[in-house]
């Protein structure tokens, strides 16, 4: 075998290596990319779920389908901080529509530390109990849940809101983040950084249709 086909199969050799590795590198990327469109798209999705609930409860506070049962809706709210609230609506139990009793929702969010298992650090669950039915909560990869308060002429409330001030709550604003549980990418740093997912979601003012009738 002469010296130029050595030199030829050599270089052969590199060419088809330096395409494999490109080839690889493309399968990986493409991979990668992959992966982080599907976390997105969960946690886009766990977003809008808590979203609409939050928002539907929200609007409800106050409303009761038999209003003689809810006279004064500046009662409705019997609890306001910043990561809690408590109050009273007509709450579809049966899912055949609101039956005219008063129910007490709550919502609270709970320690990291309930969610030591799964991989990500920052995840809670969010709570949501009707009357004194078991505390109900979900993973949905929610990392804060914050809420502040707002009277008639658009004054922030200081927290926690108590006593008489809970009948000046004429607004709420509620600040939701959302993280993939899984991580989307490694980042080889010393310390290693995981990178999730994210989405947030900020509902300004929202104001429920029963405030109105104060």
């Amino acid at each position: 075998m002469g010296t130029q086909t050595i030199i030829d199969l050599l270089g052969s050799a590199v060419v088809f290596g330096w395409m494999v590795l490109m080839t690889l590198q493309a399968q990986t990327a493409n991979s990668e990319n992959s992966r982080n469109l599907k976390g997105d798209l969960l946690v886009q999705e766990n977003l809008v779920e808590v979203t609409r609930l939050l928002e539907y409860d929200f609007r409800k506070i106050g409303f009761c389908n038999e209003p003689n049962n809810m006279p004064d809706p500046t009662k409705a709210i019997l609890l306001a901080d910043s990561s809690r609230i408590k109050f009273l609506e007509d709450v579809d139990l049966t899912g055949s529509g609101p039956n005219g009793t008063i129910d007490s929702v709550y919502y609270y969010i709970g320690p990291t530390s309930e969610l030591s298992n799964t991989p990500n650090p920052r995840d809670r669950m969010l709570y949501r109990v009707i009357n004194t039915q078991p505390a109900r909560g979900a993973n949905l990869g929610i990392t804060s849940f914050s809420l502040a308060y707002y009277d008639g002429a658009g004054n922030k409330l200081a927290m926690p809101v108590t006593g008489t001030n809970l009948q000046k709550i004429q607004s709420i604003q509620i600040t939701l983040s959302v993280e993939n549980v899984y991580a989307a990418a490694v980042v080889e740093t010393a310390p290693l950084n995981k990178q999730y997912s994210s989405a947030s979601w900020q509902q300004m003012r929202l104001s429920s249709r029963n405030y109105r009738n104060r």
